[in-house]
Formats: C-alpha cells, sequence, structure tokens
C-alpha cells in the first residue's frame, strides 16, 4: 500500500539518522582537555611571529575583567595573542588575606604541569599557587584557588567554558613545548599612572605600587619578570650574587638588578610620576569642587526645610492691648506721681479737657433758668 511504503521509508531515514548521530559522538569523543587549538587561534599566532608551542605569559585585571594571555615570539619576546572577558571575579579590589575572604588574589603567581587540573567540576581549570612565598610571609591563608569555567566564583577567576578550554589548551602546549612553568601576574587595574592617581587614597596603595614595579620591568623588556620574594616583599630581575632569598628575611647586600635595566625602569617610573602629581592635582581640584558643591546643597536643602517646618507650623496668639488699660497701669507705676523708669507719662483725655475745670472741685455748674410768664408778673406786682 502506498501509505505503508511511505511510513518504511522514514523509518529508515530516521535510522540512518540515528547511525549519523552515533557515529559522529564516537568521532567527537576526544577528552576536552585533550583538544586541538582552534585554527584561528594557529593562524593568529602564525601572523605574530610564534610557534603554537612556545612559552605563555598572563596577566589580569580586575578592574575592566580582562585576562590576557600573552606568547612568546620568535624573537623571545612576548606579543598579546588573546584577551579574554573574566566571566567573574569574587570580592573586590585588592589582595586575598584569609582564608574565606572570597576575595580573589592579586600578586605574582607561578603555575607547573601539577597544577592543571583535566577533570574539573568547573569544566578546565588550573590551580594559581596561592597562597606562594609572598603571602607566607605575611601570614595569609587560602587554597585551590584557580582560573575555571563555568562562570562562577567564590574567590576564583571564572571563565566562560570556551574561554577556560583555550587558555588550558595554550598552556597545555606551552608545557608540551618545553615551558616548565608559566607565569600568572594577577593586578588590580592596568598599572598606568592615571588609575594609580584615581585610587591614590586606597590602603591598599602600598602594595599596588609594589606590583607596578613588576609591571614596569615587563613594559621596559615585553619579557616576564622573574620575581623573588625577600624582606616580605616582591623583588624583580635581581642578580643576588649567588646568595639564596629568604621571604621574611633581608635581601642580600649583594642583590643588584642589572644597571641598563635599572635605569631603563627608573626612567618609567620618573616620567609616571609626573603624570600622576598632574592627574591627582586635577583630581584634587575636582573633589574640592565636588564637596563645596555638596555642602552647598546640603544648606539650600535644610534652609528649605526650615522655612517649610515655619510656614506649616501654627501662628502664635498676640494679644491686642486696650488703650485705656495701658494708660491706667502707666498711671498705677508711677510713683509719687512721677512715672516708672522707662514708663510713658499719662495723657489727659480730650473729653475731659472741654469740661468746666471748676466741675472737678464742686460739681456741675449750675444751668442757669429762663424766666417764666408768672414769674416776670410778680415781679410788677407790688409786694
Amino acid at each position: 500500500m502506498p501509505g505503508s511504503a511511505f511510513f518504511s521509508r522514514l523509518r529508515k531515514a530516521a535510522l540512518l539518522i540515528a547511525v549519523g548521530l552515533a557515529l559522529a559522538a564516537c568521532q567527537d569523543g576526544t577528552p576536552k582537555h585533550l583538544k586541538p587549538l582552534p585554527a584561528k587561534l594557529k593562524a593568529k599566532m602564525e601572523q605574530l611571529n610564534m610557534d603554537p608551542k612556545a612559552p605563555v605569559y598572563i596577566r589580569s585585571f580586575k578592574e575592566t575583567s580582562e585576562f590576557e594571555v600573552w606568547k612568546q615570539r620568535r624573537d623571545g619576546t612576548y606579543g598579546l595573542l588573546k584577551t579574554y572577558e573574566i566571566c567573574k571575579w569574587s570580592g573586590k579590589l585588592g589582595p586575598k588575606v584569609k582564608e574565606g575572604d572570597r576575595q580573589a588574589p592579586e600578586g605574582f603567581y607561578t603555575v607547573k604541569p601539577g597544577q592543571m587540573n583535566p577533570n574539573s567540576k568547573y569544566y578546565l581549570s588550573f590551580n594559581i599557587g596561592f597562597p606562594n612565598a609572598y603571602d607566607d610571609a605575611w601570614g595569609r591563608t587560602g587554597n585551590s584557588l584557580m582560573v575555571h569555567g563555568a562562570c562562577s566564583s567564590a574567590g576564583c577567576y571564572s571563565m566562560t567554558d570556551e574561554s577556560a578550554g583555550e587558555i588550558y589548551w595554550l598552556a597545555r602546549d606551552a608545557f608540551i613545548g618545553g615551558q616548565r612553568a608559566f607565569e600568572v601576574h594577577l593586578y588590580p587595574f592596568r598599572m598606568t599612572a592615571e588609575n594609580m592617581a584615581r585610587h591614590r587614597n586606597d590602603p591598599n596603595m602600598p602594595f599596588w605600587r609594589m606590583l607596578k614595579e613588576g609591571n614596569d620591568h615587563f613594559e621596559v623588556t615585553r619579557k616576564p619578570p622573574v620575581v623573588g620574594v625577600c624582606d616580605k616583599r616582591y623583588v624583580f630581575d635581581v642578580d643576588t650574587g649567588g646568595a639564596a632569598l629568604n621571604a621574611s628575611a633581608a635581601c642580600p647586600a649583594s642583590m643588584r638588578v642589572p644597571e641598563w635595566l635599572d635605569a631603563a625602569v627608573k626612567q618609567k617610573q620618573a616620567k609616571d610620576q609626573q603624570i600622576f602629581l598632574a592627574t591627582a592635582a586635577k583630581l584634587d581640584g575636582q573633589d574640592q569642587v565636588a564637596a563645596s558643591k555638596a555642602a552647598a546643597d546640603a544648606a539650600a536643602r535644610q534652609a528649605s526645610a526650615d522655612a517649610e517646618a515655619v510656614a506649616s507650623a501654627p501662628a502664635a496668639y498676640t494679644p491686642v492691648a486696650d488703650p485705656a488699660a495701658t494708660a491706667a497701669n502707666a498711671a498705677s507705676m508711677a510713683i509719687d506721681g512721677v512715672p516708672a523708669p522707662e514708663m510713658p507719662l499719662p495723657v489727659p483725655s480730650p473729653i475731659r479737657m472741654t469740661a468746666d475745670p471748676a466741675a472737678d472741685a464742686y460739681g456741675p455748674a449750675p444751668v442757669e433758668k429762663k424766666p417764666s410768664f408768672w414769674d416776670k408778673f410778680k415781679k410788677r406786682q407790688p409786694s
């Protein structure tokens, strides 16, 4: 039947699709940590004169969530291969101090092959090596701080799975090429003079100045600095004359930075200092203007609130004085006919001034009666 033939062909097609998917899955069964680098990334290495298995160097910046992978060129210097976005990092700007503070570390760390974790529950990861010698010298605590996938962080630097995979594969190929360890330098922000000026009042500034010195060495040489620790501080590219460095002890008296490098770094730092001072002065001026405006705005708001309070309050009752009572009171406060001090003199009533003064002593003046007819008639009669 035509209908039966149609369904038979449909079942065969579905079976072929299922077989094809199964074969594809088998072909793509390479463990994730062994997957090859994307062809696009390999092509970029060739453009930048980089061997696919050349050493790598990593820098990251919390403030801008950037994670840079640098790779050695065939001339020995390093070039920026790719910048990845940090999906999440926990805490705030500043170093990790103790276990449980959920703070992503800052500083200079070294990753060896044993720190790579192909079986991470967060796709792929590697341990950055916290605490290092500097952290130990300061009694800082913590463990298992990773760069990993899954975009989830609790003191770590978290990437997307795609980014974590590429970073892992780049490090893996560098180890295959003979690199024994790679550096991971973790900064709070790009260590420019302008950024240092912006954060000049942060309590972490002494620590960040030390980190900037390591960054300055890289900017001058375009090679990862050789990092050491003595006297509880980082030192860079030093020649100790064979003396060992002790993180908690004084640095060897013989310790020196090569003269040419020391001069180049100091020259860069002198230029940065000029920019720092100019930027700090500008920011201080802006802060003063902002503070003055904030104070003026606060005063205006207070004045407006006071005026509103006065307007909304009930009016106070003021009694109206009786002029007569006022005069009487003034008179009663006189002493022996002399008004009390600062009291007004009594004023005579204008009505009383029109009366006969004699009325005051003898009563009202008699009113003269006009003679009547009989009164006149009586006067004519003889007595």
